[in-house]
């Protein structure tokens, strides 16, 4: 984010979640981090095609996102056998 100026919250809040980050249990946590959340992303990425989102506006960014998160959902229920 260079060149971005934060407002006094958002420092705040970033203030924080370096702090969060730099313990023992925070350090733990992000490690994880890896494993939990980058593979929902690469999947959306590449298998998707989710790039850049195709609509403007916030709202339906938004809206284009939640579409995306709920069709890998409904595909990790599927491919775990729910409903069978």
């Amino acid at each position: 984010m260079q060149g971005a100026v934060l407002l006094p919250e958002q420092a705040r809040a970033a203030g924080e979640a370096k702090r969060a980050i730099d313990r023992a249990r925070g350090r733990a946590l992000y490690g994880r981090r890896i494993a939990i959340v980058e593979p929902v992303f690469a999947n959306l990425r590449h298998n998707k095609r989710l790039d850049r989102f195709t609509l403007r506006t916030q709202p339906k960014g938004n809206m284009l996102w939640n579409l995306y998160c709920l069709v890998h959902n409904i595909e990790k229920l599927a491919h775990h056998g729910y409903g069978m």
